[in-house]
């Protein structure tokens, strides 16, 4: 005799928990989940997008500012729009700096929380306490959470999840006020005759419940942007645990789903909203086309992706933090991966009867990977680690209550449902804390990456990335040609092979590499980086023309302008670089640079037509002022302006205390020309200088 679902909640309730209750479940869970992530306060930062969330991001490190909130709402920084995510890390900017054991650390915990949370919504909605704490457990220590918790970049991971759950509590409240209310009115119903019956009811004004549900959604959208399949699980809820489609089955009467449908609708419209805003974020940068990659691919790579989450769900090794494209179309995992999605669909079609646990489950983990699932291709992964977080929740639920329905109805010995489960989470735990420890460094995680996965050419990128900020350029080198080998368009494995090859003085290559980066995507950095090394091999009029085609590419920038302004003094034409610095100060007034070399040029060029020294005076006390009355090569500057204007007493003191900068700071060469600079000024001459030979700022300058 198979039991039913109501029957099976019905004994659950009566089934002795030999002292264990949801609350001490929910204090062992986190715990034990503390514990096990506890490693992570030992590892840095990573080289892959770390720097782009925390490490190099000067606003987050600003803490919460003013300035720091509106920029949260309106960057598209990192191709996405995640607002609440950007506070949480200014957040910890502001409390811990750029400690990196107290950000990991900050990620343990929210991820405790949501295993806690995940235990109270699961044990309200089944009224199951044991397969409720196991599918928690099981979603807590499962080797896929690693990704999410230890990297600290995916704050917005563990930070999403906790406003979903918090959603769905919510929203089983307001399903339980509303069930609460139509009971009420019931008698009344019966005594005027009506005929429906088990119709999910609306209250007449919005609930408290439902309203802190839609926030909490809000939230949680504005913290990461794949939650918004979150109205179809509500939808999965409402067919089971929940059961409010019962009269539909039972009456066969649309209105009631259209009535649920309708329910969702401030749900779908913010869902409809952040789709839009993260397509329009993403479409510029992140976001593959249709030429790159066709529907038909398209396809294949989710079939593909759900047989890869299914794999590493059963099987969790080999775990990575990039899985590339297979260079080949593997036909055999293609057949496999579509015959197991065919047949546990059919499977759950056939038992959602007797068990619908199964079918609301397995359509929970379809659904909630579908925005990720490659449909819309982002970036050049073919799945990853971190986006099984959600989808894992109604895969564990489903099996955990399948799990309890086989071993009731088999009658197993009482043993046997706790061994199975302590078997299998210490398992869990087990491959945790191995994959932890790829995660102590950057070098560690894409080395290992590279030795689980084939031709993967953003892991060799990153991996000598990694090697280069640790000293080690020999071998960051060889990576990078490594990477360019699987690769020979991937961009930035010639930027930045090329930067390093500038930095070691090996010119002709760095050049070779800014090239071939340009044949594949025009940058204006690019050809700002390519003119300055041509600049340097004295090739001029070709850093000129690679100036203006960044000038072209970004008309708002004022660097190509600036560097543009420098090339042209060194080619003897100083009214050309005049206007070049005025266009650089147009788009930029404060640029400090741009500011000091016409100053310079303006008061000390040897071509009197050029010469404006009241101007130069003008401009060097402000870039003097800017850069706080501090840098010899500013104070040099504001010398020769005030020996333009014949103010030779004040020329002659602001040299000396560019002196005594220069002196301080040991900058050996700008002495000896102050000196004598000094003499002039002192004999009532003004500075002249040829700009042909490149000035140069102090030490720290440009």
């Amino acid at each position: 005799m198979i039991t039913t679902q109501a029957e099976t909640a019905k004994k659950d309730q009566a089934l002795p928990t030999d002292g264990f209750s949801p609350r001490l479940l929910c204090f062992v869970i986190a715990l034990l989940t503390l514990l096990l992530y506890l490693p992570v306060r030992q590892d840095g930062f990573l080289t892959f997008d770390d720097p782009t969330y925390i490490t190099n991001n000067r606003v987050v490190q600003g803490g919460l500012t003013l300035h720091g909130l509106y920029w949260a709402f309106t960057t598209s920084t990192a191709s996405n729009w995640h607002p609440l995510t950007w506070l949480s890390h200014m957040l910890d900017c502001q409390l811990f700096g750029l400690d990196p054991a107290a950000h990991h650390l900050m990620n343990v915990l929210w991820h405790t929380a949501n295993s806690v949370l995940l235990l109270l919504l699961l044990y309200r909605l089944t009224n199951s306490l044991w397969p409720s704490a196991f599918a928690a457990a099981l979603f807590a220590w499962h080797p896929l959470r690693v990704e999410s918790v230890a990297w600290a970049a995916e704050r917005k991971d563990v930070l999403s999840v906790f406003f979903f759950l918090l959603t769905l509590l919510a929203y089983l409240r307001y399903v339980k006020e509303a069930s609460a209310g139509s009971r009420k009115l019931e008698p009344k119903k019966k005594l005027q005759g009506s005929r429906q019956k088990d119709q999910p009811q609306q209250p007449t004004h919005p609930s408290k419940f439902y309203l802190a549900a839609l926030c909490l959604f809000a939230l949680g959208l504005m913290s990461k942007p794949m939650l918004v399949t979150t109205p179809f699980v509500l939808l999965l809820l409402d067919y089971w645990p929940l059961q409010r489609l019962g009269a539909l089955r039972a009456e066969r009467n649309p209105a009631i789903l259209r009535r649920l449908v309708w329910e969702k609708a401030p749900f779908f419209l913010l869902a409809i909203t952040c789709s839009v805003v993260t397509y329009l974020v993403q479409r510029e940068e992140a976001v593959v086309s249709t030429e790159a990659y066709s529907a038909g691919l398209r396809l294949v790579n989710a079939v593909l992706g759900y047989g890869g989450y299914l794999s590493k769900t059963v099987w969790p090794a080999n775990l990575a933090i990039i899985y590339p494209f297979p260079r080949y179309l593997p036909w055999f995992q293609l057949i496999i991966s579509g015959a197991v999605l065919a047949v546990i669909t059919w499977f759950c079609w056939r038992a959602r009867r007797a068990r619908p646990h199964l079918l609301a489950g397995w359509l929970w983990f379809l659904g909630t990977l579908v925005p990720v699932i490659g449909l819309v291709q982002v970036g050049g992964a073919v799945m990853a680690d971190r986006y099984a977080y959600i989808p894992h929740i109604g895969l564990f639920l489903a099996v955990a209550m399948e799990g309890h329905y086989w071993f009731r109805r088999w009658q197993c010995p009482a043993a046997l449902p706790p061994t199975v489960a302590l078997l299998v989470l210490g398992g869990c735990l087990l491959l945790t804390t191995l994959q932890l420890r790829y995660w102590r460094d950057a070098v560690s995680l894409f080395t290992h990456t590279i030795e689980v996965t084939t031709d993967n050419p953003v892991a060799q990128l990153n991996l000598a990335i990694s090697l280069e900020v640790k000293g080690a350029q020999d071998e960051a080198i060889k990576k990078y040609e490594e990477a360019l080998r699987l690769n020979p368009e991937l961009q930035e494995a010639h930027t930045a092979l090329a930067d390093l090859l500038n930095e070691l003085g090996r010119t002709n290559e760095a050049i070779a590499n800014y090239s071939a980066e340009l044949r594949i995507h025009e940058q204006p950095v690019t050809h700002e980086n390519l003119g300055a090394l041509l600049v340097k091999l004295g090739r001029i009029d070709e850093a000129i023309t690679h100036y203006e085609a960044a000038a072209r590419l970004d008309p708002d920038d004022a660097r190509p302008h600036y560097l543009m302004a420098k090339a042209l003094l060194r080619r003897g034409r100083s009214a050309e670089a005049v206007t070049q610095f005025r266009e650089a100060l147009r788009k930029e007034p404060d640029e400090v640079q741009a500011l000091v070399f016409l100053a310079r040029v303006l008061a000390a060029d040897r071509d009197p037509r050029i010469r404006n020294g009241a101007e130069a005076l003008s401009l060097a006390d402000r870039a003097n002022t800017l850069s706080g009355n501090s840098q010899s090569f500013m104070l040099d500057t504001l010398a020769m302006a005030n020996a333009e204007t014949g103010r030779f007493p004040e020329a002659e003191q602001t040299i000396r205390q560019g002196l005594e900068r220069a002196t301080s700071a040991h900058e050996t060469e700008a002495v000896s020309a102050m000196q004598d600079r000094l003499k002039l000024y002192q004999s009532g001459q003004a500075y002249r200088e040829d700009f042909t030979a490149e000035p140069r700022m102090n030490a720290n300058g440009r």
